[in-house]
């Protein structure tokens, strides 16, 4: 069922996901072409603001705050498993390096440690925690406000 509290967290983890996607393209390998990256690590924020966040807002400013956190590790967690899916089957398509399917899977984790290893920049986890708080606390004032 919508709410103020779902639109509210949807709108403000869409802003976190396209901030951190902007702030994570430095840390990528110079030439590195992004296309619609931060866009959709934007959506991904989207969706989880609204599955995540929203519908645990009304419990309280401090919980509400560690649920905030808990949605931006949600967001990664799904932007990395999503492109690691995605620059697995480029690779499969392109050169054939997997050997099988099981391979193929075991690539896609590769993929997420490979990437996940240039998350702990500054600017990225800044952009993570502060987003996730402050989304948190901004979705349980509307919850509170808009019953």
């Amino acid at each position: 069922m919508p709410t103020a509290a779902k639109l509210v967290a949807a709108i403000l983890f869409a802003m976190t996901g396209f901030l951190a996607a902007e702030s994570f393209k430095p840390q990528m390998p110079e030439g590195t072409a992004f296309g619609s990256f931060s866009l959709i690590v934007g959506g991904i924020g989207l969706i989880c603001g609204w599955m995540v966040m929203g519908g645990l807002a009304g419990r309280g400013y401090l919980a509400s705050a560690g649920f905030g956190l808990r949605t931006s590790v949600t967001i990664v967690f799904w932007a990395l498993l999503g492109f690691s899916i995605h620059r697995m089957v480029s690779l499969s398509l392109s050169a054939m390096p997997y050997d099988s399917p099981m391979a193929a899977i075991v690539g896609i984790f590769q993929e997420m440690v490979k990437f996940g290893r240039l998350l702990p920049a500054r600017d990225v986890l800044i952009a993570l925690g502060v987003g996730g708080i402050f989304g948190g606390m901004a979705a349980e004032w509307a919850s509170r406000r808009w019953r």
